[in-house]
């Protein structure tokens, strides 16, 4: 029989840390700290194949399910030595999920679940404060009417906040027993009233509903977008965790809180976290209080008044001391943790590795590793390439003078300028539409991720470092000011205020979420210095890869940042791009209308001193790096004017027809170009283009030699190849043209003529192509099109449909497609390597800088990958990652 449920706590746990995948990360942490001895709530885990099973059976739960959970129901009331229902001892528990991921407020929670009518007056007497017991029970109405009766919560707020105004209560903490009996009764009549019928008071019935809304929250709109984001497959599932309540809100003597074994933004290693007094987990993060730090340290440099725990509980401060660091040492890793102090002892609810920044999963990774916690690959191995990207973008100019709105906390590190939305549906709008929005909030719940996610930076009026804002917005790298206490949103009149000062919906921002500042207008920025933490990292990244990292740069500012960031050549330098300058443009336009070939010759030297002039720029900046030029790709008419009025308006800024140039440009139309005359296609009709190219080249690679002392590698590719005989026509001019310029320079230059590999055919025939060819470059944007038959400018529309169906696993364009294009580039290398033994192997689409896609080349047997400039240090860790098998990884089909 299947094992659906798995008990822990009371000195004995049915799983532990290495049983993720079935206990979900909360159950099989909460095994493994009650293993370790540590002071955790007894409970259980129901797997994540319920969750499989609920969704494979029309939402229906395994037959022996219900049995297995009143057994172990029975075994946590034995623990507790309470009994769940009872009106004189009753067990109340929470309800929470727990994937194998940590998807923060992504799904659901009910907590003190189990009161009723009857059990909360045994509440109120084995506590002896019924304040408690009904504040517990309306919090209990509150939540379930919300996560599992799925009514409006609005109704219970509105409620709420009118006892507090006609009692002029400015805080939930100044309500007395009384009110909240009031209250209650005032939630039951909400809930018969929108339900039609009475709040349900059986205990079982509750814990099912509830079990069940958990398992429903799986497929809940914010967790399939957060899933969809973070790369998480639908069908991993979530558990759910049944798990005896310790109250934080039994008076002065109890508190919640939520901690990290090492700051989450910065990396240093100094505990940090939040707590409340006198209240519940969900407190902390919802933001609905803003609480008080941990230690004295912080709330001091913090400048806030009151206690930290430090300072309120020393002795329970000590003990999660003593627990943080056991944690620490154990897992390897800082730890996020959730505890509850009941009447001055220490429960853990929770630990499992923290999210943290990209600055701070440096830090960390480089620290542990130096402190022989944990190896330098194990150090590589834990940071997430694509999170370098976050540290790749500008920060605000010291010198800038700014203008201050208002200040809040630091939740999340970094700046971004972009004009003030309330909503996250507008918010998500105008970002599609291109704009770059900061969206400004009381506070965030989970429901508006979408919003956070498209917006630049975040904003919230309440909540602390560890609130549902701050968290959310440090795993997607969104800099973030929470606790800003000074706004004041109006939603109706579409401003926020601070003081006098009023800042309408449309005007732009600043947030500098280091500072935790809110700035007006928008701020002149800088580019980070990759020093430190990142340069050690690097290093030990490339100490282990094999692949080389290169960078596709054309503009001599692309190939200094190339360098800047690591970069060993070029990979793609495209020589079309060179001729959209306005000094150059009339002369391409002047060699497409001419008719004859002196004509386009003629043309044709007016660009040579330029093109010349850019190869030598990017020689000197390269040095002795390889660097590899594709000759003139796209179709002429790319380079023409289409419609009358443009053609007149070129005509007149440059003196040619305008009438030719219309005649020329519908000449040259074509209904499908992406397959048209393009690449070599051209240099066989018109082999004077690539004569030009080869001999500006050639000539900028004997110039800088001569004056450098550094011979360039130039690297010559052929584009659009579909055949030897193609590439043996061009390849023989370019060796021709080389040699003229080597005679008349009085010196010879090693390079290489090579081709991309971008169409089926040209990989099919790879084994007779590598006879002639020096060197492979997959085009991977346009393999990835002419293999699958999509277009990546119109494949958008549904792509994102077949992905979320499965019919594809995921955006080709974005990772690698390993079964169908992956197969071809496997199949090309084979074939080519065969034909030539040292045939070299690169790739320079835009799966270059993708992860996934890094780690199949790795598996594949490139010799390079080549990536935007901002990419090459992603792209070197990911290469780092796959030498050691780690990372996501396509696998390499097998023929």
């Amino acid at each position: 029989m299947t094992q659906w449920v798995y008990s822990f706590g009371g000195g004995e746990s049915a799983g532990d840390a290495s049983m993720k995948t079935l206990l979900g990360g909360k159950g099989a942490n909460l095994a493994e700290m009650a293993k370790l001895g540590l002071p955790v709530p007894p409970g259980f885990t129901l797997t994540t194949e319920v969750c499989t099973e609920f969704y494979k059976n029309d939402r229906k739960y395994p037959a022996e399910l219900a049995a297995q959970v009143d057994a172990a129901l029975a075994s946590l009331e034995k623990k507790a030595d309470k009994k769940f229902g009872d009106a004189a001892n009753p067990l109340l528990v929470s309800v929470r999920s727990g994937a194998r991921a940590s998807m923060p407020g992504m799904m659901d929670t009910v907590l003190n679940l189990g009161l009723n009518d009857a059990t909360v007056e045994g509440l109120a007497k084995l506590s002896g404060d019924p304040r408690f017991a009904y504040d517990s029970y309306r919090r209990f109405i509150q939540m379930y009417s919300d996560v599992v009766l799925e009514l409006d919560h609005g109704a219970f707020e509105e409620t709420l906040g009118a006892l507090k105004d006609e009692r002029d209560y400015r805080s939930d903490t100044e309500m007395n027993a009384d009110d909240w009996k009031q209250i209650v009764a005032e939630f039951k009549r909400i809930v018969e009233r929108q339900l039609g019928k009475p709040f349900p008071s059986d205990p079982k019935e509750q814990l099912w509903g509830a079990i069940g809304a958990v398992f429903a929250s799986w497929m809940n709109d914010r967790a399939i977008f957060y899933r969809k984001h973070n790369n998480i497959p639908e069908s991993w599932g979530t558990a759910v965790n049944v798990q005896a309540m310790v109250f934080g809100n039994m008076g002065d003597t109890s508190a919640t809180g939520v901690a990290f074994t090492r700051d989450p933004s910065t990396g240093e290693k100094k505990f940090y976290g939040e707590y409340l007094i006198n209240a519940q987990g969900e407190d902390v993060v919802a933001g609905i209080r803003t609480p008080k730090p941990l230690t004295k340290a912080a709330r001091q440099a913090m400048g806030e008044g009151g206690q930290s725990l430090e300072e309120a509980m020393p002795e329970v401060f000590a003990e999660l001391t003593r627990v943080y660091q056991s944690l620490e040492a154990h897992y390897r890793d800082m730890q996020d943790l959730e505890f509850t102090v009941e009447r001055g002892r220490l429960y853990m609810l929770q630990t499992r590795n923290g999210k943290r920044t990209a600055k701070a999963a440096l830090k960390i990774a480089v620290d542990m590793a130096r402190e022989k916690l944990i190896s330098e690959n194990e150090a590589i191995l834990r940071i997430d390439p694509m999170q370098l990207d976050q540290l790749l973008h500008p920060t605000i100019c010291p010198n800038y003078h700014r203008s201050l709105i208002c200040k809040g906390l630091p939740a999340s590190p970094g700046a971004a300028v972009g004009i003030v939305v309330f909503d996250p549906d507008e918010a998500a709008a105008l970002a599609a539409d291109g704009r770059a929005v900061i969206l400004v909030r009381e506070e965030t719940s989970p429901e508006d991720i979408h919003g956070m996610h498209a917006s630049k930076a975040i904003v919230t009026a309440r909540g602390g470092m560890t609130s549902h804002a701050a968290v959310v917005a440090r795993g997607m790298g969104r800099p973030c000011v929470s606790g800003a206490g000074e706004i004041r949103i109006d939603i109706e009149e579409g401003v926020f205020r601070v003081g006098s000062r009023i800042v309408k919906k449309g005007e732009t921002i600043t947030v500098d979420g280091s500072m935790g500042e809110v700035l007006m207008g928008a701020a002149e920025m800088v580019q980070p210095e990759l020093t430190g933490d990142f340069g050690t990292l690097m290093a030990w990244a490339d100490k282990v890869r094999r692949m080389q990292v290169r960078a596709n740069a054309e503009t001599p500012e692309d190939a200094r940042t190339a360098v800047k960031f690591g970069a060993e050549g070029i990979g793609l330098c495209r020589t079309e791009h060179m001729f959209f300058d306005a000094e150059r443009i009339a002369a391409v336009r002047e060699m497409i209308l001419a008719d004859k070939q002196e004509a386009r010759v003629a043309a044709l030297a007016k660009l040579e001193p330029h093109q010349r002039k850019d190869f030598a720029e990017i020689f000197r900046i390269m040095g002795e790096r390889p660097v590899t030029i594709r000759f003139l790709d796209p179709p002429l008419h790319e380079f023409l004017p289409h419609t009358e009025e443009d053609c007149a308006d070129v005509a007149k800024a440059t003196g040619l027809d305008a009438r030719a140039l219309l005649a020329r440009s519908r000449e040259l139309h074509e209904t499908n170009p992406m397959l048209g005359f393009r690449g070599c296609r051209l240099a066989i009709v018109y082999p004077e283009i690539y004569d030009m190219q080869a001999r500006a080249i050639f000539e900028a690679a004997c110039d800088v030699a001569a004056e450098t002392g550094k011979a360039p590698a130039a690297e010559i590719m052929i584009p659009f190849v579909i055949s030897k005989q193609e590439f043996d026509l061009i390849k023989a001019r370019v060796d021709r043209v080389a040699a003229q310029v080597f005679a008349a320079k009085g010196r010879t230059l090693d390079y290489l003529v090579g081709t991309m590999i971008e169409l089926p055919r040209a990989a099919l025939r790879a084994g007779e192509i590598a006879q002639s060819a020096e060197f492979f470059s997959f085009g991977t944007n346009d393999l990835t099109q002419t293999a699958m038959g999509l277009s990546r400018d119109d494949a958008g529309k549904f792509l994102g449909t077949f992905v979320e169906r499965h019919v594809l696993p995921h955006d080709p364009f974005v990772s690698i497609d390993a079964e169908g294009v992956g197969e071809l580039v496997g199949l090309a290398c084979e074939r080519g390597r065969a034909a030539r033994k040292r045939l070299k192997l690169g790739v320079c689409g835009e799966h270059g800088g993708d992860p996934a896609s890094v780690a199949f080349f790795e598996r594949a047997g490139l010799d390079y990958v080549s990536c935007s400039p901002y990419r090459v240090p992603i792209a070197r860790l990911a290469a780092a990652q796959a030498a050691r098998g780690g990372g996501e990884e396509p696998v390499l089909p097998q023929r």
